[in-house]
């Protein structure tokens, strides 16, 4: 017998990996330089170079068995250390090694977290909009994900409707900022708003912080463990996908109280095992560098995405499509209710008319009805092109 959960998630289509594969696909078919794929948060950007010098060493001098054997579940000792360094260096985070163990990104660290701390029958309440596979994470062990419906038109969190979402059942908030796919982020005192919650009520926060080393301007990411308090009751999870480019190499992590993140580290022995030691080591290498030169790496790819930030919003406004301005991550959430079409049929005219691949906003909840996310983690050559092109669509809509 088939786990009649997971069965029922068969019917159910992750547009934004769907998107991506049919763009692949035609990119082999008609030629890459031809489609203009902005569905994924997929970094063009070269990841710091001392990672791919660890790397290359290893491969070239490592022991075979140090190379390809198995790591200790709880992970590299020196990786631990220097992410712990690299978050007090960075967000003021008071982790230790004995806080904080590899997983396979970032993702993986959102899986093991909610199956740590839930039941089957409990509730798990999220902001909208919102990454779609926390829906299947909450899903999968028989809890509840309720969403708490945004303020317009920034999709800024509506905090009156998240304490009046809380009941007995509420185990824990999980929130992600800056966020996917909006680019938003939340502002300390909203922040602050919910330790308060946290204070009164003891429910836990999950916090998806993947792209808190991307924001712009004079915006700088407050973890949530940073606020007073609140550091025994959340888990921090990041991970190296966003800010070092390193999207395929899947090296995330979580960080949290001991007695929480031990029972995440038996969920991820049993299920995923370890995570691989090499991507352990050469971000190591990579965290090492960036203390040593004030990440000067990671701050420079910040700029090239700043600058690619600013041309998207500017010529969506231009093309006469409302636009928010995004204060972090790598995306641009437009409305694009003025040219008549939904959101589903805007994307798919947009790619078998025009060959760019975007992600209807429906895919982060219903509140995306009206947008498309696209990510600028892609190079600037193309994104001119591609522009124009879009440019050109909204004009035949409008028409």
């Amino acid at each position: 017998m088939l786990n009649e959960t997971y069965r029922a998630m068969l019917g159910n289509k992750s547009v934004i990996r769907e998107t991506f594969m049919y763009g692949k696909q035609r990119a082999a078919a008609i030629g890459y330089e031809n489609v203009f794929d902005y569905s994924l948060g997929n970094p063009s950007v070269p990841c710091p170079p001392q990672f791919t010098e660890a790397m290359q060493d290893l491969l070239a001098n490592e022991e075979p068995v140090n190379l390809h054997g198995y790591c200790p579940s709880q992970g590299d000792p020196g990786f631990r250390t220097d992410v712990a360094a690299h978050l007090t260096k960075t967000f003021g985070l008071p982790y230790e090694q004995k806080h904080i163990f590899p997983t396979t990104g970032a993702a993986g660290a959102i899986a093991h977290a909610i199956r740590a701390v839930t039941q089957p029958g409990d509730e798990v309440l999220t902001f909208a909009p919102y990454f779609p596979e926390y829906g299947p994470y909450v899903e999968g062990t028989g809890a509840h994900l309720r969403v708490v419906p945004p303020q317009a038109p920034a999709f800024q969190p509506n905090l009156e409707a998240f304490e009046q979402m809380l009941t007995e059942k509420v185990t824990c908030v999980l929130i992600n900022t800056p966020n996917n796919p909006t680019g938003g982020i939340m502002e300390k005192a909203d922040l602050e708003k919910i330790a308060q919650v946290v204070r009164e009520t003891g429910i836990l926060v999950i916090s998806d912080e993947i792209y808190g080393e991307l924001t712009y301007g004079d915006r700088t990411h407050t973890s949530f463990a940073s606020l007073p308090d609140m550091w025994q009751y959340t888990i921090t999870l990041n991970g190296f996908s966003k800010a070092f480019a390193m999207t395929g190499w899947r090296v995330g992590y979580a960080c949290g109280p001991k007695e929480i993140l031990s029972v995440m580290l038996k969920i991820h022995q049993y299920s995923i095992l370890c995570a691989p030691r090499m991507g352990q080591v050469a971000a190591l290498e990579a965290l090492q560098a960036g203390r040593a030169n004030d990440y000067e790496d990671v701050r420079r790819m910040r700029d090239s995405y700043d600058r690619r930030r600013r041309l998207m919003v500017d010529s969506f406004r231009k093309m006469g499509l409302d636009c928010f301005e995004p204060l972090g991550a790598f995306y641009v959430f437009p409305s694009i209710k003025k040219t008549g079409l939904d959101s589903e049929t805007f994307c798919e005219r947009l790619l078998n008319e025009y060959k760019i691949a975007t992600v209807p906003g429906t895919a982060f909840g219903e509140c995306g009805e009206g947008h498309i996310r696209c990510s600028y983690a892609t190079g600037v050559e193309k994104l001119n092109i591609a522009l124009e092109r879009m440019s050109e669509f909204v004009d035949k809509c409008g028409k």
